[in-house]
């Protein structure tokens, strides 16, 4: 079977940055960081005391107040992004054959904000006072369920799980529904809010999270030799698929082409990265050859950047492999260095971002990149954002567990 070309008609976006996509994505070229002293709860007692948290979210506004009451936070945002994403495409769903419009929003930690949350009340009040509709709430398959029905989307609903790939994994399996012919429309990305006292303390615990608490907007310092730590982040960020025929066929406005994808296994540790990036390399390789596209014709990455230690050495030398003489050209920015680490839902904003940089010949910036690490030794477009001619752009997220995912997104040329 001839697999369907497959583009993208809209975007949204809720983050730290902004409540939609044209708000985040001009923070993002400012170089603005949303990273902030946590305001949730006192987190004077946690060695991580900053986030990059949502601000001025009312969910009301996107959602009846029933919904909203009967959706977690994560689920709040995607339901939002959703709105944007379907609203900027210009779908009509009641002219779509519902069973070919499907769902693909994935979470990593779903509603565990939640289960912190009723534990403390079931200890404190009892098995009569927890929360009835809990289970179907904090579910990771929740959000893509209650926006399906939301939707009327009858089409295959699913929600992949796998860790900080989660977001670019959900993207994958619209990709390949689409492809096969098996949907017209697609929803796809990922969501997140683990930012409860749990969530921070049991990060902090693995030594992931940075300890830069005086100096907040500057914590996150992906590639920088004197980065400590990545800074977890908040949000949604959802993109509505189609195939090239349909879109063409109700005019819908064409952003970019999502042109290939790739997951893999490292089978080395269930939270460090394979160290010399041989996992990630092969994603890489692999969503390129599913593209038909050459390495040599890759403009920039949105790479999974996270600022730990160890992670941006294996991201660099994974570049390497995959690109060889050709990864000094390619530009790479990391927008975690303003948005942090949206967990579930950093792929699919990372997605947004590589359409973005396409519509606009620019990429952002990666902020607090002062001191370059030796072993970080690529092009990471520091601190102010640079105009570009972007063709061909990359969207890496990997996982913890070895998880690799990569998107390949071009410009679309024409039916």
């Amino acid at each position: 079977m001839e697999k369907k070309r497959v583009v993208v008609t809209g975007l949204g976006a809720i983050t730290p940055l902004g409540l939609g996509v044209e708000a985040t994505w001009q923070s993002l070229l400012a170089g603005r960081s949303g990273v902030r002293r946590i305001t949730r709860y006192d987190p004077a007692d946690l060695p991580t005391q900053i986030a990059a948290e949502v601000t001025d979210f009312d969910p009301v506004k996107y959602m009846d107040f029933k919904d909203a009451k009967r959706a977690a936070r994560f689920t709040q945002f995607a339901i939002a992004a959703t709105n944007e994403a379907l609203h900027a495409a210009g779908l009509d769903l009641a002219k779509e054959d519902r069973t070919r419009v499907g769902v693909a929003m994935g979470t990593a930690i779903g509603g565990a904000d939640l289960i912190e949350e009723q534990t403390i009340v079931f200890h404190d009040q009892g098995i009569r006072r927890i929360n009835p509709v809990m289970v179907p709430i904090l579910l990771p398959s929740s959000g893509a369920c209650q926006l399906a029905i939301l939707l009327g989307a009858k089409g295959p609903t699913t929600s992949p799980v796998a860790a900080c790939a989660t977001g670019t994994a959900a993207i994958g399996d619209a990709l390949r529904s689409l492809q096969y012919g098996e949907t017209d429309v697609m929803f796809a990305g990922g969501a997140e809010s683990a930012l409860s006292a749990l969530d921070i303390g049991a990060f902090s615990r693995i030594g992931a999270l940075s300890v830069r608490n005086d100096e907040p907007q500057k914590a996150c310092r992906p590639f920088d030799a004197k980065r400590d730590g990545t800074v977890l982040g908040e949000g949604a960020a959802m993109l509505v698929m189609e195939t090239l025929p349909h879109a063409l066929e109700r005019g819908a406005p064409i952003l970019a082409e999502v042109a290939g994808y790739s997951l893999t296994e490292d089978a080395y540790h269930i939270a460090a990265p394979e160290p010399t990036g041989e996992g990630a390399a092969r994603a890489i390789s692999r969503a390129l050859a599913d593209a038909d596209i050459a390495p040599s014709r890759v403009d920039y990455i949105v790479p999974h950047g996270t600022g730990t230690p160890l992670n941006d050495v294996a991201e660099t030398k994974a570049c390497k492999l995959a690109f060889g003489d050709h990864a000094p050209a390619i530009a790479i920015s990391s927008i975690k260095s303003m948005l942090g680490h949206l967990l579930g839902a950093a792929g699919s904003i990372s997605a947004v971002a590589a359409v973005l940089a396409i519509r606009d010949g620019i990429v952002p910036p990666t902020i607090n990149l002062e001191y370059p690490d030796p072993e970080c030794d690529l092009d990471y477009v520091s601190n102010v954002a640079r105009k570009m001619h972007v063709d061909v752009a990359l969207a890496n997220a990997f996982g913890f567990g070895g998880q690799n995912a990569v998107i390949v997104v071009r410009r679309y040329s024409g039916a």
